[in-house]
């Protein structure tokens, strides 16, 4: 046992420093190289079950949820004209609309159907600072990213309840929980607005520009585990709980620039890609010859790619044909939230493991082509 613990202790420090020479090497990004890699070693026998690596592993998850609410500027939402605000939800509308319509279809498993409209910004992240935030297609991709994460994480909480106590009372109740949550941190955000806009050196008293102590940093991961205590007293998603404490720092403390620095640092450096292996470990190579597993990976990909890029037609008007498609491309990589819908409705039993194994792989083959059409779409732009 002790042997098995220093074997995966040792396999995991060496992925997690080598994973970026790896991705350098073959020229994509870090993400799906070291959910890659993790299968690949834990084919070998490396990488096994451990109760430590799954704890910190769903840490990581949460840490990474965490820092996709620390890029929402809630500021950049509410000064957004209202054409911009109509078009993102329309965009939203229609990508719904249509996933769910070719998914139903096509037959796929009811999970699947609910997975393919969710939208995640936390690789949207790495696109802005690879190209940079100034970029028209990445200010508009961020606003209606923000907008449809916290619809899907929403939807994540309320999928999660159903799973575990099904369309009852008891679901009502933690709808109820959801709702009253929302309202409460929407009064407790306009509270301390007034507050700060009152006394606004309370700010630079919990986050002191100049300190020894890392008080930004305790700050940010005392929010943090507050808010997922409050998650797992109400029963609610954590993940819910993490992104809702990444805003409320990003919504508060935007004046500490290099706050966001430091906790990236953390996230990225340690605790996401340990989430990525452990995603990557759970995925079996020998899954690959199971007819109509990469087949349906393909299947639920291409769906869900086209889904976003019909639905972008509506926001071509606001910066041309070529940003509207690199929108589209930018908001069709939900990795986490995919990899948590898929992980729930496997461990709920509401999906079989070839629907998971397909979601899996779904999830890998997104990044890979969104993240090469966009860079080939960028070069030409640069070049042009």
């Amino acid at each position: 046992m002790i042997h098995t613990n220093i074997s995966l202790i040792l396999t995991l420090s060496l992925l997690i420093w080598g994973s970026p020479f790896v991705a350098k090497l073959i020229r994509i990004p870090i993400p799906p190289v070291e959910i890659i890699l993790g299968s690949l070693f834990a084919y070998t026998g490396l990488i096994g079950h451990n109760e430590y690596f799954d704890l910190i592993a769903e840490v990581g998850f949460l840490y990474l949820m965490f820092l996709a609410g620390m890029e929402v500027d809630l500021k950049q939402i509410t000064k957004s004209s209202k054409v911009m605000i109509q078009r993102s939800m329309l965009f939203l509308s229609l990508m719904v609309f249509f996933s769910i319509s070719s998914g139903i279809l096509f037959r796929l498993n009811t999970i699947t159907v609910i997975s393919m409209p969710l939208i995640s910004i936390g690789l949207l992240a790495s696109l802005s600072k690879t190209y940079g935030k100034e970029q028209t297609w990445i200010r508009v991709a961020f606003i209606a990213g923000i907008l449809g994460e916290i619809l899907s994480i929403t939807a994540l909480t309320v999928f999660d309840a159903a799973s575990t106590t099904g369309f009852s009372i008891a679901l009502i109740i933690k709808i109820g929980y959801l709702v009253l949550f929302i309202a409460s941190v929407y009064l407790l955000y306009r509270f301390l607005h007034l507050l700060f806009w009152w006394f606004p050196e309370l700010k630079h008293t919990l986050v002191p520009k100049f300190n020894i102590s890392d008080q930004d940093v305790r700050l940010s991961m005392a929010l943090f585990f507050i808010l997922i205590a409050v998650m797992l007293s109400l029963e609610l998603e954590l993940a819910l709980g993490a992104f809702i404490a990444g805003m409320a720092i990003s919504a508060f403390f935007h004046h500490e620039k290099k706050l966001e620095e430091k906790m990236s640092s953390l996230g990225f450096g340690f605790l996401v890609p340990l989430f990525f292996i452990h995603v990557g470990s759970s995925f079996d190579l020998r899954s690959l010859m199971v007819e109509g597993v990469v087949s349906g990976a393909l299947l639920i990909t291409f769906l869900m790619m086209l889904s976003r890029i019909l639905a972008a037609i509506v926001l071509k008007h606001i910066s041309g044909s070529r940003d509207a498609l690199l929108i589209a491309l930018s908001l069709s990589m939900p990795l986490t939230l995919l990899v948590a819908v898929a992980t729930i409705g496997y461990e709920t039993k509401l999906l079989d493991i070839l629907s998971y194994y397909q979601l899996i792989l779904a999830s890998i083959f997104e990044i890979l082509i969104s993240m090469v059409m966009i860079k080939i779409l960028q070069t030409k732009r640069e070049e042009g």
